[in-house]
Order: C-alpha cells, then sequence, then structure tokens
C-alpha cells in the first residue's frame, strides 16, 4: 500500500468541518460530558492528527482528488501549489513586470514636477533661458510618460483582477455530480473511520478512573447494624461485672450461682 496522500491546504476547511460534525454529535457530547473534557482541547487534539485521521479514508480521498484535478483539466491543485503564489505568479518575468508597472509612474511623475519646477524657477529668474526651456520640455515629456504608464498600469490591474474573477467562476464547474458524490464519500469515510475513532480513543483515556467508593459500598454499612434502632450489648453497665451477668438468673461461666 502506497505512503498516504497529504491533504491539501483547499481541503483543511472540509476537514475543519467534518472534525465539528463529529464533535457535536450526541454520542460525543455524552462522553465529552462524562469524561469533563472541554470541546476547544478535544477539536485541537483532531486538528493535530489530520495525517492520521485521513489516512483512513485514503482510498476515497484519492479517488477525490482525481477526480478534481480531471475536471480541472489536469492542472495542479491548488492545495499543493508553492507558497510564493498561485499559477501565473510563478511564471519568469510576472513579478519584474508588476515592479515595473508600479515604480514607472511614480518616477516618471516625481521627474516631471522636478523638471518643470527648476525650469519655471530658471524662467522667472532670467538666467540661462536655454536650458529653461529644455528643463520644462523634458518635464512635460516625462508627465505625458508618467500619465500613459499609470494608465497602461490600470489597466493590466483590471485584466488581472477580470482573469482572477474568470477563474473563480470557471472553478464552479469542477463541482460536477461526480466530484460531489466523491467528495462526499471521502467526508462520509472521514468521519467514520478516522475522526470518530480517534476522539473516541481521545475521551477514552481522558475519563477518570473510578474512585475506590464509586458503585461499592462500605463492608460494614449494611442497613441493618447502622439504623438509629441497633445498639450493641451494654458491657459498661451495672448488669455487667466480672465474667457473669448479674441478674440474668444465668449461672456464670466457672458454675457459680450468679450474685443477687
Amino acid at each position: 500500500m502506497g505512503r498516504p496522500s497529504r491533504l491539501g491546504d483547499e481541503d483543511r476547511s472540509d476537514y475543519g468541518r467534518a472534525l465539528d460534525e463529529v464533535i457535536a454529535s450526541p454520542e460525543i457530547r455524552l462522553l465529552l460530558e462524562r469524561s469533563g473534557v472541554p470541546g476547544g482541547r478535544l477539536r485541537v487534539r483532531g486538528l493535530a492528527a489530520v495525517a492520521r485521521t485521513t489516512s483512513a479514508a485514503d482510498a476515497e480521498y484519492r479517488r477525490y482528488a482525481a477526480l478534481r484535478r480531471r475536471a480541472r483539466g489536469g492542472r495542479q491543485d491548488a492545495g499543493v501549489s508553492p507558497l510564493s503564489g498561485p499559477g501565473d505568479q510563478e511564471r519568469p518575468g510576472a513579478g519584474v513586470l508588476a515592479v515595473l508597472g508600479v515604480l514607472t509612474p511614480v518616477l516618471a511623475a516625481v521627474a516631471a514636477a522636478t523638471f518643470l519646477l527648476l525650469g519655471y524657477g530658471l524662467r522667472l529668474a532670467e538666467a540661462l533661458p536655454a536650458l529653461a526651456g529644455t528643463l520644462v520640455g523634458v518635464g512635460w515629456c516625462s508627465l505625458v510618460v508618467a500619465a500613459v504608464t499609470a494608465l497602461v498600469s490600470v489597466v493590466a490591474l483590471y485584466r488581472t483582477a477580470a482573469k482572477q474573477s474568470a477563474d473563480g467562476t470557471a472553478s464552479s464547474p469542477e463541482r460536477s455530480p461526480a466530484v460531489e458524490d466523491a467528495r462526499e464519500a471521502w467526508l462520509a469515510a472521514l468521519r467514520d473511520r478516522g475522526i470518530r475513532p480517534f476522539l473516541l480513543q481521545q475521551l477514552t483515556e481522558a475519563a477518570p478512573p473510578p474512585g475506590p467508593g464509586d458503585g461499592h459500598g462500605s463492608r460494614f454499612s449494611s442497613p441493618a447494624f447502622a439504623g438509629p434502632d441497633f445498639s450493641g450489648p451494654d458491657f459498661s453497665g451495672p448488669g455487667f461485672e466480672g465474667s457473669g451477668f448479674r441478674g440474668s438468673g444465668r449461672p456464670a461461666p466457672d458454675g457459680s450461682e450468679p450474685r443477687r
């Protein structure tokens, strides 16, 4: 048998909901009350044992993941993608273009403001008119570049958002009846064969041992001897002296007559 499949990040929410359903079941709630274990602590244990509980439904999960991947056209599941970003963000040059799209309008606007201030300042001072005209021209060109690059960045950002929205809407057909049936079969197997046995084991181990007097009465606690109407013979009263019973009319153990 192969190594159990690693649960994808997008399936952890389903795992959490299945865990909450099992904890909320009457059987587990009753055991929680008897054992005194907080429900939150039990949930933390269930989340920490995800590798152990999901292995019991590994076959159903493999089938569900295969059908989902087939519905996506063979693309890799989002749950196993690198942490640096999904999909198109991993293409070479995509990050550089994004940085240039943000920095170019800003730098062009700063340059335009600088050149225009210097150019018009020289014109007002009536100094170096040739240099002042050049600076003003360069400033207006930089301002045009800033406006154009800002417009291009806004359009690119809009297209990226539209593409992500289209990808999100396109992923909904993946919830075909076959994929949904496989998902429900995996969740049912996960609850019945993985999560519930684990929680029952945890609650059984956490149950306090019975006390020494729980369910067992004292050896000398019979009601016949503990009632208020019962009292032992009075060996210290005036009717008892020595080895005979005074006034009892019975001979003492040594054969002498009882004293009157």
